[in-house]
């Protein structure tokens, strides 16, 4: 009799425990850092491939004062700054926007752009929504590659 009740009691302890594990999930918290069908500067996103995509990510480092050189972008992409100021600048229209620290932005795309840094290095987060093989950035006639 002794014996029983310690398996009843042993079973009903562990199906508890086994409950509580199960009931632990939680769902998690989301700081939505962007969400945009358009760039930075206002040009709205089009459809841009029927192939197969690509997600890429690069932690990009620019040195203080310096001004990268001029590229397109073939797909739409996003940044976040993780450290430091990134001035974007719109080599046609003239446009300029600093973004700072903890700040997410979306990318041109076919227009021809820079970002300059500020004071400090400019430590960048930038996500590519691009196509198997094809290359995330290309830079302009007589410039250097942005990376």
């Amino acid at each position: 009799m002794n014996f029983r009740l310690s398996l009843i009691l042993l079973s009903c302890l562990t199906a508890g425990s086994v409950a509580h594990a199960e009931s632990s999930t939680a769902t998690a918290h989301a700081d939505h850092l962007l969400n945009a069908s358009h760039s930075w500067n206002g040009v709205t996103y089009t459809p841009y491939s029927t192939s197969q995509p690509e997600l890429s990510m690069i932690r990009l480092t620019i040195p203080p004062h310096t001004a990268l050189p001029w590229h397109v972008h073939p797909f739409p992409n996003a940044g976040y700054v993780l450290q430091g100021t990134l001035k974007i600048e719109d080599r046609e229209s003239g446009k300029t926007r600093t973004f700072h620290q903890g700040e997410a932005f979306a990318e041109s795309v076919n227009d021809v752009h820079r970002g300059v840094s500020g004071d400090v290095p400019t430590v960048l987060l930038l996500t590519y929504a691009g196509i198997e093989g094809k290359p995330t950035s290309i830079p302009v006639h007589k410039q250097k590659p942005e990376y």
